[in-house]
């Protein structure tokens, strides 16, 4: 893999807009409108949301994530997709460059909603 050109730069006002949290992915469905979405519900500690991730067709197991910890992006509006809504996005890492996607993950367990930088 060729890694990207890095993007044009962006002051610290723009990167402190993004609330980005680590949550616990407690369940994984199938979306039954899509192929490629799973369904997951993850506990922000405070409370829990529906995120959808396009992870069936990168994963054999999808429900392998169960249990693990992830960063999500938190302050992004309700999505519709499928039929169904996300209340966040899940941040991993690969998929813009072509490689098989993996969770951005703490590096030790944190409590559920403990924000990023």
């Amino acid at each position: 893999m060729q890694p990207a050109p890095v993007k044009p730069p962006i002051g610290i006002e723009d990167v402190e807009k993004v609330d980005v949290r680590a949550g616990t992915i407690v369940a994984a469905n199938p979306v039954p409108r899509s192929r490629k979405l799973v369904r997951l519900t993850v506990d922000f500690g405070d409370h829990r949301r529906a995120v959808l991730a396009g992870i069936a067709a990168e994963r054999e197991d999808p429900g392998e994530v169960v249990g693990r910890q992830a960063l999500f992006v938190v302050n992004l509006p309700p999505r519709v997709m499928a039929g169904e809504v996300s209340e966040a996005m899940l941040f991993d890492i690969g998929y813009a460059d072509g490689v098989r996607p993996v969770l951005a993950v703490p590096e030790a367990p944190v409590p559920d909603g403990t924000r990023a930088g």
